[in-house]
């Protein structure tokens, strides 16, 4: 039976580009999400729909169904005083405020004395990323996981930590 959207997933998976992991949860807390709402990259979530609790899938998921394809202009030569107080080595990812005020990540591709060539690319764009996945649970998700888009295992309570189902605690004490 096909996972259908509004249901809550959650999964176990190890992500590679090549022989290289560059993301895993094995072993540690499943990812939750609400399945058809662009909670995650959609040839993951296309490659899954079909799965059932404890199946598990090599899901190859291609750069146009992840996070784009690489663009050589999606550079921008930054003054480098405005990275006074940082210690910038290229590579090295920075986080900022986006013009629509989310975050947006870039990384460091060159440093000359007076600029810095930052890059907007995801680290991964441009990228075959193979995901090795495991369906820990797939269950329906009530209405106020409906209405709010948010499985409750990822609900934080009035303290901040998260309340969990599974008995997880989010790193709180």
């Amino acid at each position: 039976m096909a996972i259908e959207t509004n249901q809550i997933v959650s999964i176990e998976y190890e992500v590679r580009d090549g022989a290289n992991i560059v993301d895993s949860n094995v072993g540690g807390a499943p990812l939750v999400f609400m399945f058809g709402k662009g909670q995650i990259i959609p040839g993951l979530e296309n490659g899954i729909v079909n799965m059932a609790i404890g199946d598990k899938a090599d899901i190859l998921v291609k750069p146009e169904d992840a996070y784009g394809e690489h663009n050589a202009e999606a550079t921008q030569q930054v003054p480098a005083d405005q990275f006074a107080g940082i210690d910038l080595e290229v590579g090295m990812s920075l986080y900022g405020q986006g013009e629509d005020g989310g975050t947006v990540q870039v990384i460091v591709k060159e440093i000359t004395e007076n600029t810095v060539t930052i890059d907007f690319n995801h680290p991964l764009a441009g990228k075959d990323l193979m995901f090795s996945v495991t369906i820990n649970n797939v269950r329906d998700a009530s209405a106020e996981e409906v209405m709010t888009g948010t499985p409750a295992e990822n609900m934080q309570d009035d303290s901040g930590c998260c309340s969990t189902n599974t008995g997880s605690s989010c790193g709180c004490h």
